[in-house]
């Protein structure tokens, strides 16, 4: 599988490529739910390559590191997805959702 970092570098810097709706899942630890995002609302943190900023509907800006990236939408289907740990640390199979949420 593809690390993230380099899938995020792809879609920003390869025009070709990143025509098209992103849309990136991740695990939030607060709401303890993983919650999607439209790459248009993420800024890029410059002084920490690692994260990724989001701010949300209140003006609070949101550091979110890309190990917590748990899938990558474009153009509703998924195109990356990252298992999520079972108990004891094992990764655990599952079947991704066919189409993204219209909504994010």
């Amino acid at each position: 599988m593809q690390p993230i970092h380099q899938l995020l570098a792809r879609i920003r810097w390869d025009a070709a490529f990143a025509k098209g709706r992103f849309v990136i899942g991740y695990w939030d630890r607060v709401a303890g739910k993983l919650l999607r995002a439209d790459l248009g609302e993420i800024a890029w943190d410059a002084e920490n390559p690692s994260f990724f900023d989001l701010i949300d509907a209140d003006g609070t800006v949101h550091a979110i590191p890309f190990h917590r990236v748990r899938e990558v939408w474009r153009d509703g289907r998924l195109i990356w997805a990252r298992l999520p740990p079972a108990p004891g640390g094992k990764r655990l199979a599952h079947a991704a959702p066919a189409r993204v949420p219209k909504k994010v």
